[in-house]
């Protein structure tokens, strides 16, 4: 977690405001926590149904909208296929390496399955349906994040970054916000890496090269193909998209994993800045994200 203010006086207040949201996103929405709202609500093998907390029936109305907006290339209902192929349990505790798993084609149930009325928050989820909100929380925690922090502050401007998940709020410096683009959001900053400067909205990399692992010597990650119940397999190994919040940068730059070699055109027609880097590091630009040097979005 990375918050960043305009006004050092206020970055104690806006730290304090950040870790209160991202405690409450891990406490509705984590799967690794037998406590959390969404693993009460999807404990037991049949239908599920009930009343959830505001946020949570954010967090599920958000990824629902991924899903639609993407038909599916994003979709909330890949739990078991994460599971399957290895992610049980929380990131850091997934040995690298281990034995051979038995990974089936298998399209994931379909996000179709939950149903969500936003008006009474209640939630139904049809039997054999394991939802997993980690395409879009986080991403979710960092807009909302960025909000509370500049409402704790009563002005200027700040940056939040979640596992580079970045969104920013409220008066930028006056070159705007620069962020460094990386596979890595833990990779230090460096003077000669790619750098972009935003004055509104979010920035989301998505990449197949860092929650990795291998089982019986095949390389696996964390993102899944809904068609195949399998993790992606197309030509992009990292997709960074800046748009008009972190959610929406977010959702853009899973699709394009998940797409494929169609993403770079789909990014384009919807006027995404993007850059896209395949299995052997070429990088293909589009939306007018900036060429290096350029160092402007």
């Amino acid at each position: 977690m990375h918050v960043v203010v305009t006004d050092p006086e206020t970055l104690e207040a806006a730290t304090a405001s950040v870790q209160a949201v991202v405690d409450a996103i891990d406490q509705a929405c984590s799967r690794f926590r037998d406590d959390s709202e969404l693993s009460r609500l999807g404990a037991g093998n049949g239908r599920r149904e009930g009343i959830v907390s505001p946020l949570l029936a954010q967090a599920l109305a958000t990824a629902l909208r991924a899903a639609e907006l993407t038909d599916g290339a994003v979709d909330p209902t890949v739990g078991a296929a994460v599971r399957s192929a290895g992610y049980s349990v929380d990131f850091g505790a997934v040995a690298e390496d281990g034995d051979a798993l038995t990974l089936a084609v298998l399209p994931v149930p379909g996000w179709r399955r939950i149903r969500l009325f936003p008006a009474t928050r209640r939630v139904e989820i049809d039997a054999g349906v394991e939802v997993d909100l980690g395409a879009t929380a986080k991403a979710l925690a960092s807009d909302l994040s960025s909000a509370a922090a500049l409402e704790a502050m009563h002005g200027g401007g700040v940056l939040v970054s979640l596992g580079g998940d970045v969104s920013v709020a409220g008066e930028p410096p006056d070159e705007g916000w620069h962020i460094q683009i990386a596979e890595n959001s833990r990779a230090a900053i460096t003077p000669d890496g790619e750098t972009i400067s935003i004055r509104a909205g979010g920035v989301a990399t998505s990449s197949t090269t860092v929650r990795r692992w291998r089982r019986g010597g095949m390389e696996l990650h964390h993102i899944i193909d809904p068609a195949t119940g399998l993790p992606a397999a197309g030509p992009w190994r990292t997709v960074s998209v800046v748009a008009g919040n972190c959610v929406d940068a977010n959702i853009a730059a899973t699709a394009a994993i998940v797409r494929g070699a169609a993403a770079a055109s789909w990014l384009a027609s919807a006027g995404l800045p993007a850059r896209l880097v395949d299995r052997n590091g070429a990088m293909t630009r589009v939306g007018g994200w900036p060429l290096p040097g350029a160092q402007t979005s």
